[in-house]
């Protein structure tokens, strides 16, 4: 029992340091624990006048100063002077270049005190020093020197007139015939004068107090609205966020004047400035006491709960089963998530399973609130209806096919956590209540030409890389992000992630980049790169360096964000890059490709650069094992979804192998190329397949996709079969193997003859391989040195395509050089 009054006791006494003699609520006690004493001492919080300092210097929250010594003011403009010393400079014979020639100013702060001693009154200026009082004794009956009144033993300090009247001015009044100060009562006087019907209890309560430079005053505010205020300022510097005096002053004003307990009560502001600040205020607030349990409970999720951005929305799912199901699905995905790209994703499921409440709420007469009353025909209402919306061009197929299997996981999902069984939110959902593998719609294979710039393309947008520098003081960074992004083929987030000591050296001392494979979670990558790129990367790192010497090299990024990073350890975000890249991109004149059509700009975005890099690299013959290690990839599959064959050599090179065709027997065949390539892929989809060493024709074992051969792949005594020039070096190695087979078949002894004649390579089938060899290699001695070099040419381009379509490019070429000026 004595435990519950010792936690209490903690925030009472913290309360203290923060509101002493204050009586908290519940909500304000909670946050009293939360603001740092650090944090308060550097703000100069003052407790008993609910005021604090905003230093000057602070990276957060400083203001511009006037650069005069000993000056306090407030300084607008480049010259950093403030009104009152700019008026003293010709008095002095000075320019505003020998500023610091200027002595410092008599001024004093306003609320300083009479100059007699223990004269708690306001004086009237810093010219005049005494209060009125004073100030009319030494005129009118002294008649002394003010070093003479102040010496004059007769001279008796005055008793204070009170403080001002409106709450939250901290200055005294003027006399006790005036309840204000001077300045709150020059106002009250021009409101009475303007006619105004002027409610002066209410006008006391709600009227802000004179501002002074640094100063913010949270008199006049609930206590609760005081701690937030506070609690809101510590948790922007916190996290990097300038706050100006100014701004956070103007919503203070509005919560004083529109007199609410707490931040979370204040209507919405119009100016976008204030909007912003009272808006982060009252998140801090609201995030300090998320609780993940608490939070699952309602239909709008704050993802800061679950360790993410942004906010997860489940309302437009009206059946309470389906929702309280996909927010079980939700919180069993979120885990896996990593990135900003966390609730986008899940978001999208939830989006997927909407559809799904829509639909059973159409057809359905209760609406699908009944789960065990659903069945396979409401998964085909929900088809049908997706279906609709695709011809009406509400959707597209991809989009559809996308839908029906991300909805197919979550329902799979759903029942695999258990939530049919009774007492769970799906209990008793049929079993044919659930998307087939067949129900998702087949989707197309993506067109050859991939996502890749042309080279012509590519080098116009190096040679307007330099005009990024007229979009703004954070174009350098964008810049250098867009370079190295053509230059290394890292993907948009991971070239922003860049710590500043990214460049390393390997043993022979080239450069290599050292990065994270963010997507895969793939940490320490290191990535072999020109000397250009690490000439442009260190340049980086120089200007970096220059603007954040303290920070440590270990939290500093190569790129660093402007906005909330004080200490340079922010990056600047892959969405910024995308947006700066499309305005930039958007302003450059016309794109054009060789043949002097337009290119579309559309096309060129951050992510064009990565296919366009493991383009440039498989059109030089990087051999794909090469190329998947330099893209960062797992599977030989993604690296060849990256790139394709160019397509003008490609037809050329059949243009000249198409001559050199040859039948089973060795027969010379002739097409013509330009039928050849262009029912290239045609002929292969249906009427060809491609076998070892050249093609086959045969129906069943086309439609197996060469697997299913009737003649047990008897290829040389099958007249479906044709191959070509460029399959010479694979016919030559069947031959070989034939022979080894026949070899080691005859040597061995420990086989019985029935097997060793079934496994024996029979003598036609070598006898008909070499004839074919034989006749290919004497139409090739027919030809001319040159023609023979053309071919040579011709089959190395058709077999490097037949090779990448299986995934084993074997010639090296040289990269294209889009950057002319800088070396490849």
């Amino acid at each position: 029992m004595s435990a519950v009054p010792a936690a209490a006791a903690v925030p009472t006494a913290a309360a203290q340091l923060v509101l002493p003699d204050v009586d908290l609520n519940e909500a304000a006690r909670r946050l009293v624990p939360l603001l740092d004493a650090d944090f308060l001492a550097e703000v100069r919080w003052d407790p008993t006048l609910r005021i604090l300092y905003m230093p000057a210097e602070h990276p957060l929250l400083g203001w511009p100063a006037c650069r005069v010594d000993g000056c306090q003011n407030r300084a607008g403009g480049a010259a950093r002077i403030c009104t009152s010393c700019r008026r003293r400079l010709p008095k002095h014979g000075l320019s505003e270049n020998e500023i610091h020639l200027l002595p410092p100013p008599v001024r004093v702060v306003r609320l300083e005190t009479c100059a007699v001693i223990g004269c708690p009154r306001v004086r009237i200026s810093s010219r005049r020093p005494l209060c009125s009082s004073h100030s009319w004794e030494q005129r009118e009956i002294r008649k002394l020197t003010l070093e003479e009144f102040l010496a004059h033993l007769e001279v008796r300090a005055r008793e204070s007139f009170g403080p001002c009247a409106v709450v939250a001015c901290l200055r005294d009044r003027i006399s006790s015939l005036c309840s204000y100060c001077d300045a709150h009562n020059k106002r009250m006087l021009a409101l009475q004068k303007s006619g105004q019907d002027v409610d002066e209890l209410h006008w006391r309560a709600t009227e802000p107090p004179i501002p002074e430079a640094g100063v913010v005053n949270l008199r006049g505010l609930t206590p609760l609205a005081v701690l937030q205020v506070l609690y809101g300022l510590q948790q922007r510097t916190r996290d990097g966020v300038k706050t100006k005096p100014e701004m956070i002053r103007i919503v203070i004003d509005d919560l004083r004047r529109c007199q609410v307990g707490s931040v979370a009560d204040l209507p919405e502001p119009t100016d976008k400035g204030k909007r912003s600040i009272s808006n982060s205020i009252a998140r801090h607030v609201y995030r300090a006491f998320l609780d993940p349990e608490v939070e699952r409970t309602k239909d709008i999720w704050d993802l800061a709960a679950f360790g993410f951005g942004g906010r997860l929305n489940f309302t437009k799912i009206s059946q309470r089963w389906l929702r309280e199901a996909i927010q079980r699905w939700a919180l069993d995905d979120l885990p896996k998530r990593r990135g900003d790209g966390a609730r986008g994703f899940v978001q999208h499921h939830v989006s997927c399973a909407a559809m799904l409440s829509v639909s059973l709420r159409a057809v359905r007469d209760d609406h699908g609130e009944i789960p065990a009353q659903l069945g396979r025909a409401d998964i085909e209402s929900y088809l049908h209806r997706l279906a609709y919306q695709e011809a009406n061009g509400k959707l597209t197929h991809k989009a559809r096919a996308r839908i029906v299997r991300q909805l197919k996981r979550m329902l799979a999902r759903i029942r695999s956590l258990g939530l049919t069984r009774p007492g769970q939110p799906a209990a008793g959902l049929p079993d044919d209540f659930v998307l087939l593998s067949s129900d998702v719609p087949q989707e197309g294979e993506d067109d050859e030409p991939g996502r890749d710039l042309p080279p012509e393309i590519m080098r116009q947008l190096c040679e307007y890389l330099p005009r990024f520098e007229e979009l703004g003081r954070t174009s350098r960074e964008v810049r250098v992000a867009v370079e190295l992004a053509i230059d290394t083929g890292r993907r948009p987030d991971d070239i922003c992630e860049l710590q500043w000591d990214c460049l390393a050296r390997d043993d022979n001392g080239d450069p290599v980049l050292i990065y994270d494979n963010r997507k895969r979670n793939r940490l320490g990558r290191r990535l072999p790169i020109p000397e250009a790129t690490a000439d442009l990367i260190t340049q980086q790192k120089k200007r970096v360096r220059e603007r954040y010497p303290d920070t440590l090299i270990a939290e500093l990024k190569l790129l660093p964000s402007y906005r909330k990073n004080p200490d340079g350890t922010k990056p600047i975000g892959d969405s910024s890059m995308s947006e700066r890249h499309r305005i930039w991109v958007d302003n450059l004149p016309p794109l054009l490709l060789a043949d002097g059509t337009e290119f579309d700009k559309t096309q060129v975005v951050p992510y064009a650069y990565r296919h366009t890099y493991a383009q440039r690299h498989a059109d030089a013959g990087v051999h794909v094992d090469v190329l998947r290690e330099l893209m960062d990839h797992r599977l030989l599959d993604t690296s060849k979804r990256y790139y394709r064959v160019g397509e003008t050599r490609r037809r050329e090179a059949v243009d000249r192998v198409a001559t050199l065709q040859f039948d089973r027997h060795g027969n010379r065949i002739w097409r013509q190329a330009k039928a050849l390539l262009d029912a290239e892929h045609a002929r292969r989809a249906v009427g060809e397949v491609v076998v070892p060493f050249g093609v086959c024709g045969e129906p069943s074992n086309v439609k197996a996709g060469g697997h299913s051969c009737p003649f047990r792949f008897r290829c040389v005594g099958c007249d479906h079969f044709r191959t070509d020039v460029s399959y010479l070096p694979d016919l030559q190695a069947y031959l070989d193997d034939l022979l080894r087979n026949r070899e080691r078949l005859l040597a061995a002894a420990d086989v019985e003859e029935w097997a060793r004649a079934e496994a024996m390579p029979s003598h036609e089938e070598i006898r008909r391989v070499r004839r074919l060899i034989s006749r290919i290699k004497d139409d090739l001695g027919e030809l001319t040195a040159e023609e023979r070099a053309e071919v040579d040419q011709a089959v190395t381009a058709v077999r490097r395509h037949r090779t990448v379509m299986l995934g084993m490019p074997r010639i090296r070429q040289p990269l294209p050089d889009i950057r002319p000026e800088r070396s490849a």
